[in-house]
């Protein structure tokens, strides 16, 4: 490696460690660390942010994991050697790197100097808290002149799901286990010294060492294979081609026993890498098919080739994000990459499409173009999100799936967007600093607020620069809903806040106050876009007299829109006549902005439930679904209420009709629909009325799964409706049908069929199954520890299993907190989902109290998940205060109760 620099260049030596007990790596550790120095606050080392004054060209890394645990420590351990060229812009005497729960011992200086004197190592030690290594000079660097640091460290293959971590799984009877990476977005640090910034781009030079019968990957192509002996074993080693320059956060490493598929899409090399099973059973097949005209369309969409010679997507057991965008390899979990035609459903193959192109859409928008720093993950996130919605539409372009991204992206974001605790899709660069705070910025907001994917349509001509409209969308949080007074012209503008006496303490330099582009109809006909600048305007043409008006035309516009009281009469009026003459995407908006309307007090409760009146003639799955999504609201606020009952039978009269159409187009349930989003729809009439009580539906799902319980080698049931089926058995069942779908669980070799199976669990009814489930969590063993957050909150979700939840959350949190809080988006997830039920003073109190236990180890990438559960369950008691005998009534007059 020495022949690459012919420069100046420090050789830091870090012995590296021996295979000795864990107690003897904490000791020397902690003589590093501390050494009897006491601590300046305000010195480098104790800063967040890297200097800059240093800055990295290259890195030459070996790592060589054991697929085997240390004899002694019972640890699984990887070893490595690096160096890292980098050039000094300013004279310093300092020395900074990134560097986390990697072991070092004893650091010597040997120093080779060509033209300018290096000098000595005055002192060196791990700084814990900010994650250094740091190395104090007895002189300083000179600026300008490049120099490299080499150093050999330890750490452990530990199964955290962070940094180059250990993946296991059975195959044949046999365990097997996979090394693998996670870098994003602050892990590289753990797998080797580092500049661990986003900006600190470099090119990497890797080699693996790796056991025979296994193969080594990374983000570059194979360049060199070899065999060499260690210690008289006979080890593999693998050299890739040298990467892109690139963050150190897309770094990809992988040590395996895999198969693969292959193909070209012009020069480059496609492969689909899982376990030879999954690959021998054709799982890959279909991510095969479609990377390469997702890949095509990016290179034409961007303008820009794509850079590298190859691009491998891999399927991994454990996982704890959907997938990762690694530069020429992505990383994936089973679940979003791999599809079985026998056993997964059409929903599973959206996933699988959607995510590829997410994570291509990155290898030119994220891996060739970075942010600077993770105060704009909204520019990666939101822009692929966008985006892959267009891959996925090119790649199966008869789903029309651009249409979804109301249902899965906007409506979803609205939901976070509309609280106070909500923020802007960009921050100030020096509030987002520590790990946890990077964690936060992945969220709902920064992936899915993307709806300013108007100004990309033709059709809308800018009144002003684009800047000027987009910092009102970027810089402020939140979004407008216009009101249209159709007996006045007058449209106006509000910043719409989910519980209007919600205190608002962010400022905004606009003022809550957004450019919006009206677009509308007119008794059908559809008019120009209307710009509205200002908090009211003027447009005579909306004064209708008999005709209505519908504004936000298949919601290319990021705001609600509320009309006067009698422009909604005529609306339902409409609807109830010929619905289908107002477009399929404003069906579902009208549902959607109607009940977020009346929670946010600018409507009657009432008059958002008429909106689902003239459900009972639909039979298009995104009005229904946009429906659905809000009734759940009121399941979890009013299921444990006199209500449940008056609903449910609601419920199930307007769902009947539906569930007789797909009955009827099936032939009697033996036919798939023919259209990607009727597909959808036969699951939600069949899943809907089965847990409404529709008898005709119960007694199908009982001999469906009877049947399957008879005979386990033939699963009869269609995998689009397998979810739905297996959930409402297990809900109607008992012990039996719960050991049975574990047991199936157990043995499943489809990582789709083993989520539904997972998720089914959690439906049951019995609490004693649902305790002993909640308690599997805690063991890998039995649920790994990528799913752990998925099962609790599943249970939660179940009205058998709230309280049960939380009981479990609080009694165990400390230690979930430590096993699974990693500093992943699941994590949050688990505190919204086991508070989504709250709506009591009893539960809200119980909410501050954990909050107030929990306050001095804090909340980790969860601390904006329990600000928003706090808000959230506020609003939640006083929307069943003001509601609850309003619904009641309005739900018995419906039934004829």
């Amino acid at each position: 490696m020495g022949e690459r620099c012919k420069v100046s260049w420090l050789y830091v030596l870090c012995v590296v460690l021996a295979l000795v007990s864990v107690a003897t790596i904490v000791t020397l550790w902690t003589i590093a660390i501390t050494g009897g120095r006491g601590v300046d606050v305000t010195a480098p080392w104790d800063r967040d942010r890297l200097p800059g004054y240093l800055v990295p060209e290259f890195y030459n890394i070996t790592l060589w994991p054991r697929l085997k645990p240390n004899p002694n420590s019972n640890l699984y351990i990887f070893t490595g050697w690096s160096a890292v060229q980098f050039e000094c812009l300013e004279a310093t005497d300092l020395i900074l790197i990134h560097s986390n729960k990697l072991n070092y011992t004893e650091m010597q200086d040997e120093h080779f100097v060509k033209g300018v004197s290096v000098p000595n190592i005055k002192s060196t030690w791990l700084q814990l808290q900010t994650q250094y290594l740091v190395i104090q000079l007895m002189g300083k660097l000179t600026p300008g002149q490049k120099y490299q640091l080499h150093a050999q460290f330890t750490g452990e293959l530990a199964d955290d799901l962070a940094g180059f971590y250990r993946s296991e799984y059975k195959e044949d009877g046999v365990t097997k286990i996979v090394a693998t990476s996670q870098m994003h977005p602050t892990n590289a640090r753990k797998t080797f010294p580092c500049f661990d910034e986003p900006a600190m781009k470099a090119v990497f030079h890797i080699t693996l060492i790796h056991p025979t019968g296994t193969i080594a990957l990374s983000n570059g192509m194979e360049m060199e294979n070899g065999t060499i002996t260690i210690d008289g074993e006979t080890l593999l080693q693998t050299t890739f081609e040298a990467t892109e320059k690139m963050s150190t956060y897309l770094l990809a490493i992988i040590v395996s026993d895999y198969a693969h598929l292959s193909t070209t899409q012009g020069n480059i090399q496609i492969r689909i890498w899982a376990r030879k099973k999954a690959i021998e059973e054709g799982q890959g097949n279909y991510a095969l098919n479609v990377t390469g005209p997702i890949l095509a369309f990016f290179q034409s969409y961007y303008n820009i080739s794509y850079p590298l010679r190859k691009s491998d997507q891999i399927a991994l057991p454990d996982f704890y994000f959907g997938a990762m965008e690694n530069w020429g390899l992505v990383t994936y979990r089973e679940t979003n990459l791999l599809y079985d035609p026998e056993t997964s459903s059409n929903s599973n193959k959206e996933t699988t499409v959607t995510i590829i192109a997410h994570e291509l859409a990155h290898m030119w928008f994220g891996n060739l173009v970075t942010l600077r720093w993770w105060n704009e993950v909204w520019l990666n996130e939101g822009f692929a999100s966008y985006v892959s919605y267009l891959g996925a539409d090119y790649a199966e372009p008869d789903w029309n799936v651009k249409d979804l991204i109301v249902l899965d992206d906007v409506q979803k974001v609205f939901a976070v967007d509309a609280l106070v605790s909500s923020h802007p899709l960009t921050s100030k660069e020096d509030s987002i600093n520590l790990p946890g705070q990077i964690m936060e910025q992945f969220d709902t907001i920064s992936y899915r607020k993307i709806s300013l994917s108007y100004l990309q349509d033709n059709n809308v001509s800018l009144p002003r620069q684009v800047d000027a409209i987009m910092n009102r969308w970027v810089r402020q949080m939140g979004f407008p809903v216009v009101t249209i007074d159709t007996s006045t012209g007058i449209v106006s503008q509000n910043h719409f806040l989910l519980v209007p006496e919600s205190n608002v303490t962010v400022e905004s330099p606009y003022k809550y106050e957004w450019m919006i582009p009206v677009r509308w109809m007119k008794d059908g006909a559809t008019k120009d876009i209307w710009w509205l600048l200002e908090k009211k305007g003027l447009n005579v043409d909306m004064r209708t007299g008999p005709s209505w008006v519908l504004a936000n035309i298949n919601v290319t516009g990021y705001y609600r829109v509320n009309y006067d009281l009698g422009n909604w009469e005529r609306l339902f009026s409409q609807l109830n006549t010929d619905h289908q003459v107002i477009p399929l995407i404003n069906r579902a908006q009208l549902v959607d902005d109607a009940f977020n309307l009346a929670r946010a007090q600018l409507l009657s409760t009432t008059l958002a439930l008429r909106t689902t009146s003239y459900l009972s003639k639909e039979t298009e799955y995104m009005p229904w679904q946009s429906a659905l999504n809000n009734l759940n609201y009121f399941n979890l606020m009013l299921d444990q209420t006199e209500v449940y009952e008056p609903m449910q039978e609601y419920i199930r009269k307007q769902v009947t009709p539906l569930f007789l159409y797909f009955r009827s187009i099936t032939s009697n349930w033996t036919k798939v629909p023919e259209k990607h989003t009727d597909q959808y729809n036969q699951v939600n009439a069949l899943s809907t009325a089965c847990r409404t009580g529709l008898p005709e539906c119960q007694n199908l799902i009982r001999m469906w799964f009877r049947q399957w319980m008879d005979d386990p080698e033939h699963n009869l049931i269609h995998p689009n409706l397998r979810s739905a089926v297996y959930c409402s058995a297990v809900a109607a069942g008992g012990e039996a049908e719960w050991n049975f779908t574990w047991s199936q669980l157990q043995d499943a070799t489809v990582a789709s069929e083993a989520n539904k199976l997972m998720l089914a669990l959690a439906c049951s009814n019995n609490t004693q199954l649902l305790e002993r489930y909640l308690e599997f969590t805690l063991d890998p063993a039995k649920i790994r520890k990528q799913d752990a957050t998925a099962v609790i909150t599943a249970v939660a979700n179940n009205r058998a299993g709230q309280n049960l939840t939380w009981q479990f959350v609080t009694k165990n949190w400390e230690h979930m907190f430590t096993e699974y809080g990693v500093g992943s988006f699941s994590f949050a997830s688990l505190i919204s989902g086991v508070t989504a039920r709250f709506s009591t003073p009893q539960e809200l109190q119980q909410l501050l109290d954990f909050e107030e236990e929990h306050k001095d180890a804090g909340f980790g990438s969860a601390a904006l998940a329990v600000d928003q559960a706090l808000e959230r369950t506020q609003a939640n008691i006083k929307w069943v205060q003001r509601n609850k005998q309003e619904v009641l009534q309005w739900f018995r007059s419906q039934t004829g109760n």
